[in-house]
């Protein structure tokens, strides 16, 4: 697995929990929430990761989930495990957040960037942001090209970088430069400051 595709990895894994939840009108809820989106039983199903026939019996009030369920049904419905309980009002906006206060984010070091996830503990996010600190200086330092699924954009916060792609010339990048590239096609970022440079990372998950 490489580096690239190892972040994602590290991004996309979720907590776990096995404790139990007092049923509140959870079936109707969840059947208001899935037709909301326009999905039927099985696509929402398959979103959530959860048997159909589960689904099903959840919706008609047949069976209390785990909690671990829960968490799978509000992943897949894009939602908190809260909100499932909330009958949201007319204006009612389901909304996410997530706050990473500065040097708080999951580090993930490398031999060629030091990582730091952001909003890593949101689940079933569209996007993976994180700050690198460039440590590599040269393409050598690399085993051979990073390459992984999505879309890319790179934003240079300190120092200069240089950013080498597969089918471009490669290109220098300073404070406040930015480039968007296909993540897939391979990619490499070396430190041409005397100093590492940072740089923010922004890679879709979808």
């Amino acid at each position: 697995m490489s580096e690239g595709e190892n972040l994602i990895r590290i991004a996309r894994d979720g907590q776990r929990g096995d404790s139990h939840v007092t049923q509140l009108d959870l079936g109707a809820r969840v059947r208001e929430l899935r037709k909301a989106r326009g999905w039927t039983l099985e696509q929402a199903a398959n979103e959530a990761g959860l048997a159909r026939s589960t689904l099903s019996k959840i919706e008609n009030g047949q069976m209390s989930p785990t909690y671990e369920a829960l968490k799978k049904l509000a992943g897949g419905l894009e939602i908190s495990v809260p909100q499932l309980f909330t009958p949201p009002s007319r204006h009612q906006v389901m909304g996410r957040m997530a706050v990473t206060k500065q040097g708080q984010g999951q580090a993930h070091p490398t031999t060629t960037y030091e990582h730091e996830l952001l909003a890593a503990g949101l689940v079933q996010k569209n996007m993976l942001p994180y700050q690198a600190t460039i440590r590599a200086r040269s393409f050598d330092d690399f085993d051979g090209w990073v390459r992984h699924d999505g879309e890319e954009f790179l934003y240079v916060l300190t120092g200069v970088v240089r950013l080498f792609t597969e089918f471009y010339e490669s290109v220098d990048l300073r404070r406040g430069d930015s480039a968007y590239y296909d993540a897939s096609m391979g990619h490499n970022l070396i430190s041409l400051s005397q100093e590492d440079a940072t740089v923010l990372w922004v890679t879709s998950l979808s």
